[in-house]
């Protein structure tokens, strides 16, 4: 393994700012606050913090503070977090997270799980998926998440993980639903935020699976365009995005700011110093292009909707309630083994950020339940 230091160039520092501080604000109606989009005023306070106030410095120190590396894998370039825990045997833990985040937003787990409790402790494993942050840019149509699986399950046959537990969401719930359909013999169990809601429907739905339908496509209709525009045509995106700080800020804290657990305000769920370095890794590594590249990779990856053959491998689900939280006979209906299901009195889409504690507690639940 080849150990990997973050370390952002002074001048890319100085463009950043430049970039930010020269932000053509357009005109925006008075009152309407995010019903149209990122809110005017919140995007200004941002921008002027991000450029003036955040030290990336600081940051870059805290993401070095944990062990990171490089491997190259069937051609494609894999960065990790990998901290091993403190207990005397360890789990082998990997966790997988999805857009519009990246690594950081996993990193509050870290110390929650490698520090012993009851005698348990977790070795951390945590991969960038291709194209996001520092793991390298696919260059050719198909790397998919059922494609990303032969990478992860690699990657831990590297590090002499013969077995390993596994924890995602979103985009990395996809790729740990491939684990799961490909490699069962090597995972201890599978824990998900939530129940992937792009599974074929049933022609008889039950009354609670027919009211989840009908929040889902409510939502698709009205906060889904961003995933239409990044699954078919993420390319006309990505140029303005990756050219301007202020329009990246404004594409991805929206989704803060909608699917976390925010009552309104983004501050309420996030800091925005966590905000800020999200949004600087997709910028210094110009890598948001790619990152929502994905969702066309995804929506044509024909294995992503389907069972996983029958298996033996634990299942649990973590349920936030502000994340449209899937009902039990969905999560039965498509999933082999559920032996653990948690609804949640508040969190949203990003768990790892907004309630760490709770998602780490939840993982060791469900070890012990399994162990």
């Amino acid at each position: 393994m080849t150990p990997f230091t973050i370390a952002i160039a002074d001048a890319e520092l100085a463009d950043l700012k430049a970039r930010l501080a020269a932000t053509r604000f357009p005109r925006t109606l008075d009152g309407v606050g995010w019903d149209y989009g990122t809110e005017d005023g919140f995007l200004r306070r941002f921008v002027a913090y991000w450029g003036e106030q955040y030290d990336w410095r600081a940051a870059e120190a805290r993401l070095n503070a944990f062990p990171q590396f490089i491997e190259e894998i069937d051609g494609e370039s894999v960065h990790f977090v990998h901290v091993r825990g403190r207990g005397e045997s360890n789990v082998p833990l990997l966790l997988t997270n999805g857009w519009p985040s990246n690594f950081v937003e996993l990193l509050p787990l870290v110390p929650l799980l490698t520090e012993p409790v009851d005698g348990v402790a977790f070795d951390v494993v945590i991969p960038s998926l291709p194209g996001y942050g520092f793991s390298g840019q696919p260059t050719k149509p198909g790397m998919n998440l059922s494609q990303v699986a032969p990478l992860w399950a690699e990657l831990m046959t590297r590090l002499n993980y013969p077995k390993f537990l596994i924890s995602g969401s979103d985009m990395g719930a996809g790729a740990e639903m491939a684990l799961v359909r490909q490699f069962p013999e090597r995972l201890i169990g599978a824990h998900y935020v939530n129940v992937y809601s792009g599974f074929p429907r049933p022609e008889q739905p039950t009354p609670e699976e027919q009211a989840y339908f009908g929040t889902a496509d409510y939502w698709a209709f009205a906060e889904g365009a961003y995933a239409m525009i990044q699954g078919t045509k993420p390319a006309t995106l990505a140029v303005g995005l990756n050219d301007s700080p202020a329009g990246l800020a404004s594409w991805v804290l929206e989704k803060y700011q909608k699917w976390g657990d925010t009552g309104g305000d983004v501050l309420n769920a996030f800091e925005l110093d966590d905000l800020c370095t999200i949004l600087s890794v997709y910028w210094f590594t110009q890598t948001i292009g790619s990152s929502v590249r994905l969702y066309k990779e995804a929506f044509a990856d024909t294995e992503l909707p389907k069972k996983a053959p029958k298996h033996a491998v634990p299942h649990a689900v973590l349920l936030p309630p502000t994340d449209n939280p899937a009902p039990r006979a969905w999560g039965e209906r498509h999933l082999w083994n559920i032996v653990r299901w948690t609804e949640l009195p508040c969190g949203g889409h990003f768990p790892a950020l907004e309630i760490p504690e709770t998602l780490a507690h939840d993982i060791r639940a469900f070890h012990g339940q399994i162990a």
